[in-house]
């Protein structure tokens, strides 16, 4: 079997990566997570804590030797969930979106293993050692200190608001820019719009739960048209009990699936949003420099061209990753979130059947019972 340059580099198949449990003591989880070599057909499984995460994205932030770093569109990893603030909906809603709701924090875990096999299948990134050693060593690598990089520095200039409108040079950078600037936007607003549809959906399952279980308070066996009475409100309460499992599928797969992807696209979209900030400040940076050499005295002029040549290259160097990343981010993410889209329509197709099939039952039932 053929396998991509960036598996061949790892040496791991980045669609064996899993997180396939994950154990709370406190504020901490633990999760499971288990890979397979190539060249072996024997798993390997490790347990890492969050800040094992954060150690990998630092480490891959921390390639300073690395030719054209600051154009590359790291995998955006998830904030850190905080499970003593779970039961404060609001908060936990705030700061993890969709990735706060689900049993067991199988959505958390499902956004930890996707971000995962996006760092192993990079054709760049698959190539850093942090990530061979977060996956194969049993020793947890969070303990050891990250250094910040050069791509926390420049991430501190996102307060230079005046650097975002900046006009670009090259038309391909400001049109995709531009384009960004909307995705962005949209992305979150629908992220947003589908989670107030899940909540609304996860309200009425519970409405629904109360609702059936008041109706066996009307149950009594007095005479015989109380006896009467008390069927149709059982046979109610068996069609409401319907309503509510339903309306839980039905929230259960949108966040299994379209909550999931919307999340990662939102996600996504600020993470290239940071590389193409960071390519601007590059261009800054190489205008003032320019700016500087063109005023220099005759005796500083022949530095300050060197320097400016060396800023040239880089900015160029980081402008031909950008371009690769940008083609790459546009394929592959526009078929992650088309399978993201396909998946929900398919369990959404399968809950429908599943439970007309049920509704039919029960509307049987009550003619049933009314013919008697």
């Amino acid at each position: 079997m053929e396998v991509s340059s960036a598996e061949a580099a790892l040496s791991v198949s980045a669609s064996s990566i899993r997180i396939t449990d994950v154990t709370q003591d406190g504020d901490v989880l633990t999760f499971a997570l288990t890979s397979q070599k190539l060249d072996s057909s024997a798993g390997v499984c490790v347990f890492r804590i969050y800040e094992d995460f954060d150690w990998l994205q630092q480490s891959l932030f921390s390639q300073e030797n690395l030719p054209g770093l600051q154009g590359i569109i790291f995998p955006p990893l998830p904030s850190k969930a905080l499970p003593s603030q779970s039961n404060t909906q609001t908060k936990a809603l705030k700061q993890l979106g969709f990735l706060a709701l689900g049993q067991d924090w199988q959505s958390y875990c499902k956004a930890l293993e996707f971000y995962l096999q996006q760092v192993a299948a990079h054709p760049t990134l698959c190539k850093c050692k942090a990530l061979d050693s977060f996956l194969f060593n049993s020793e947890s690598p969070g303990k050891q200190r990250g250094r910040k990089g050069i791509f926390n520095r420049l991430s501190q200039a996102v307060e230079e608001m005046r650097k975002e409108s900046h006009k670009d040079v090259d038309n391909f950078f400001q049109n995709e820019r531009n384009k960004n600037t909307n995705l962005a936007a949209l992305s979150k607003v629908a992220t947003e719009k589908l989670l107030d549809v899940v909540m609304t959906e996860q309200k009425l399952a519970l409405a629904c739960g109360h609702f059936s279980t008041s109706l066996h308070l009307c149950v009594n066996q007095d005479d015989a048209s109380a006896v009467a009475f008390s069927k149709v409100c059982l046979k109610l309460s068996d069609v409401i009990e319907a309503v509510k499992r339903n309306l839980e599928k039905v929230a259960s797969n949108n966040l299994s699936t379209l909550g999931l992807g919307l999340d990662l696209e939102s996600r996504y979209q600020e993470a290239e949003k940071e590389m193409l900030f960071r390519r601007t400040c590059k261009l800054i940076e190489l205008e003032t420099v320019k700016k500087g050499t063109e005023k220099a005295k005759a005796n500083k002029r022949e530095v300050l061209e060197a320097f400016q040549k060396a800023v040239e290259k880089e900015f160029n160097l980081i402008s031909s990753v950008a371009k690769q990343e940008i083609e790459r981010f546009h394929s592959s993410h526009v078929n992650v979130l088309k399978n993201f889209l396909i998946g929900w329509c398919e369990v959404q197709l399968n809950t429908a059947k599943e439970f007309a099939e049920l509704y039919s039952q029960h509307l049987e039932a009550c003619r049933n019972m009314y013919s008697e």
